[in-house]
């Protein structure tokens, strides 16, 4: 979005007072470059209402397809609690097969089922995780601990998420009893915003331009190249096509459609074809995509 187009935008008095109009620029082209104004105004308000940094990855802007959200991190949680007075780091822990793990449920002086840690010890090798656990500490009140058994949560490992829950599972499964804990203990609540709009138009009559390795055959490959430098551009773009591909399967896009659609909204392609400029240009926001989808923390029912 141009500079002068962000000024014209209506402006909330708590993105004026949280952002200059040169950050706001740079969050927009570089964080919500799919973002629509509306889309990018709620950002802004709720990141400026909840004080939250965009560049320290406590809330995001995602879009698939057509579905925008916005998300916030479990990191955000963790920076609001340590504004809060009597704040302490929390425990976060994870649970494997071959652990001795041993807690216990009981009712708290309001009648409300609480959770205590009796006995936690290691064995090597540990085996599979099956939970996590998190104690929220806070200067003046009780420990509020947290204990989430993966059996039920299993729907993450096979959401729109899963490639990061099962990649990075230690820390996705931990960040989740850890973001409880804190909104328990602290009194913490974000919630996370799905941004409605109308469907993708025109997606039937889009020629889609493929940039995966399977869509190059014999019809569709480039004439042989005989200079050494056309090589080693051809080289470079069989890499570039290669990764597109791999972030496709990162993004949870696994038929040509939802990719098709998913480059004609992100891909800015002048010609026939994308150049290796537009594919590199490509790759940069498919990769904010899939670190904010790495980063952000699922937010499920308690």
């Amino acid at each position: 979005m141009a500079n002068s187009n962000t000024q014209v935008m209506t402006l909330t008095p708590e993105i004026k007072d949280a952002f200059p109009i040169e950050v706001l620029e740079v969050i927009r082209t570089s964080l919500c470059p799919t973002a629509t104004d509306p889309e990018f105004l709620l950002f802004a308000h709720k990141a400026a209402s909840y004080r939250l940094d965009p560049f320290k990855n406590e809330i995001f802007f995602i879009k698939y397809g057509n579905q925008a959200r916005i998300q916030f991190a479990a990191e955000a949680y963790l920076a609001k609690a340590r504004e809060k007075e009597g704040f302490q780091p929390p425990d976060t822990q994870t649970v494997c097969a071959n652990d001795t793990f041993k807690a216990r449920k009981y009712k708290n002086e309001k009648g409300e089922d609480e959770w205590e840690v009796i006995e936690h010890e290691v064995t090597f090798p540990r085996g599979a995780i099956v939970g996590a656990y998190s104690i929220a500490y806070r200067d003046g009140y009780r420990p509020v601990t947290v204990f989430v058994d993966k059996e039920h949560i299993g729907h993450v490992y096979t959401g729109q998420n899963k490639d990061n829950w099962n990649k990075w599972e230690p820390d996705m499964i931990g960040k989740h009893a850890e973001q409880r804990a804190l909104k328990k203990q602290y009194g913490l609540e974000f919630g996370d915003e799905n941004i409605e709009q109308p469907p993708l138009q025109n997606i039937d009559s889009y020629k889609r331009k493929d940039v995966t390795p399977e869509a190059e055959g014999p019809e569709t490959a480039a004439p042989q190249q005989t200079e050494q430098g056309d090589d080693e551009a051809a080289s470079r773009m069989k890499a570039l096509k290669a990764q597109v591909k791999a972030n496709y399967k990162k993004l949870g896009l696994t038929d040509k459609e939802a990719m098709g659609a998913h480059m004609q909204q992100y891909c800015k392609v002048k010609g026939d074809e994308p150049t290796e400029a537009e594919l590199k240009a490509y790759l940069k926001i498919m990769d904010m995509q899939i670190q904010a989808a790495e980063q952000a923390e699922d937010t499920l029912p308690e």
